[in-house]
C-alpha cells in the first residue's frame, strides 16, 4: 500500500493540497485504528479528531507535510495554541491527541521516528495553598479562651506553627529535650527521622514559656513527660487530628472563612519570610524539604545565617535589632 507523502512547499493552494490529502486518508485510518483497535469511546474519539485537525491546519498554514513535522514544528503548534488563550490544561490534552496521533502514523509505518517523543507538555498551575495573612494569624490567637487548662497550651501551638513553619506530626512529637530557647531554636525530628534545627521567634518562646506555667499544674502519665504539648484531661501528647479539629473551631470563632488546617500555619511561615525577603535556600531548610534536607546541605547553612533570616524577615520580629 503506497503512503501518502508531500513535501514541504509554499503557497495556499499547496497548502490545501496537504491539508486534503491528509485528512482523507492518514485521519479516517487513524480513526478506524482508535475505534477498532483502541476501543475508545465516541466522546475520546471526536476529541482526538479535533486535536489532530487543529495540527493539520497549523501545519497547512506553515506549508508542512504532516509525515515530516518535526520537534520544532510541534513546540510551535503549542505555542500557537497558548497565544490564542488556550489554557494550559487544555494545551496538555491537545498534545495528548497529538501523540496518540504520531504514535499510530510509527505503529503503522508512515514515518520512521515520533517527533513527540521529547514533546513538552505545559506545566498545569499548582492550587496554591491557603495562606493566612498576620491580622489573621493574630485574630485566630485572640479568640483563645486563655481562663481554660488549654488555653494557652493552643496559644503557643499557633504560634510555634506559625513561627517556625512545622508540619502537625513535628509538633505533636517535640520534646522538651528539642528545645534551645535560650539560643531561640528548636531541634525538630522531620520526614525519615531527618533532624534539623529551626529558629523561633522571641514571640514563641514567650508563649512556650507561659504554657509550661500551666504544663507544671498538669498530672502527665509515664513515658509522656518529655512532651511539650500535652492533654490537661488525659496527660498524653496531642494527636495531630486534636490540633487539626482545634484550630478549624479557632479560625471560625475568628471569623475566618479560609480552609484552615495545621499545614496552613507552614504555608503561611513560607510565604511571609519570602515576602518578606528572606533568602529562599535558607526557608527550604527551615522547612526541611526533602531536596535540601541532606547533611552537606546543613554544613553549608549555619545557624546564625539561619537566625539572620528569621529575625530580618519575619514579619513578628520587624524592628528588632538583628544580632
Amino acid at each position: 500500500m503506497g503512503r501518502p507523502t508531500v513535501k514541504p512547499c509554499s503557497g495556499d493552494g499547496a497548502k490545501l493540497t496537504i491539508y486534503l490529502l491528509v485528512k482523507s486518508t492518514l485521519v479516517t485510518k487513524y480513526h478506524q485504528y482508535l475505534l477498532l483497535e483502541q476501543g475508545v469511546s465516541p466522546h475520546t474519539l471526536a476529541a482526538y479528531g479535533h486535536d489532530v485537525e487543529k495540527l493539520l491546519g497549523f501545519l497547512a498554514d506553515e506549508g508542512i507535510d504532516p509525515l515530516h513535522a518535526e520537534l520544532d514544528d510541534l513546540h510551535r503548534f503549542a505555542a500557537a495554541l497558548t497565544d490564542v488563550g488556550i489554557s494550559p490544561l487544555s494545551v496538555s490534552r491537545i498534545l495528548s491527541g497529538v501523540r496518540s496521533f504520531y504514535r499510530y502514523l510509527l505503529t503503522d509505518g508512515y514515518i520512521q521516528a515520533d517527533p513527540t517523543e521529547l514533546l513538552e507538555m505545559p506545566r498545569r498551575p499548582h492550587h496554591l495553598p491557603t495562606v493566612l495573612s498576620l491580622d489573621e494569624v493574630d485574630r485566630i490567637e485572640s479568640v483563645i479562651d486563655l481562663s481554660t487548662a488549654e488555653g494557652q497550651r493552643d496559644r503557643a501551638i499557633v504560634e510555634v506553627l506559625y513561627s517556625c513553619g512545622l508540619r502537625v506530626s513535628e509538633l505533636c512529637g517535640l520534646l522538651l529535650s528539642d528545645l534551645f530557647l535560650d539560643e531561640g531554636f528548636l531541634r525538630v525530628t522531620g520526614k525519615g527521622s531527618k533532624q534539623r534545627l529551626v529558629p523561633i521567634s522571641d514571640k514563641a518562646v514567650k508563649e512556650l514559656n507561659l504554657w509550661f506555667l500551666d504544663r507544671n499544674l498538669i498530672s502527665i502519665r509515664p513515658g509522656e513527660e518529655d512532651y511539650v504539648f500535652v492533654s490537661a484531661r488525659r496527660g498524653r501528647h496531642l494527636s495531630r487530628i486534636t490540633v487539626f479539629h482545634n484550630l478549624r473551631l479557632y479560625a471560625e470563632a475568628a471569623g475566618i472563612t479560609k480552609t484552615i488546617s495545621p499545614h496552613t500555619f507552614r504555608h503561611t511561615f513560607a510565604t511571609h519570610l519570602l515576602e518578606g525577603g528572606a533568602n529562599l535556600r535558607a526557608i527550604q531548610a527551615m522547612l526541611g524539604h526533602e531536596s535540601i534536607a541532606t547533611t552537606e546541605i546543613y554544613t553549608h547553612i549555619d545557624r546564625s545565617f539561619l537566625r539572620q533570616q528569621v529575625i530580618e524577615h519575619f514579619p513578628r520580629n520587624k524592628g528588632r535589632r538583628p544580632m
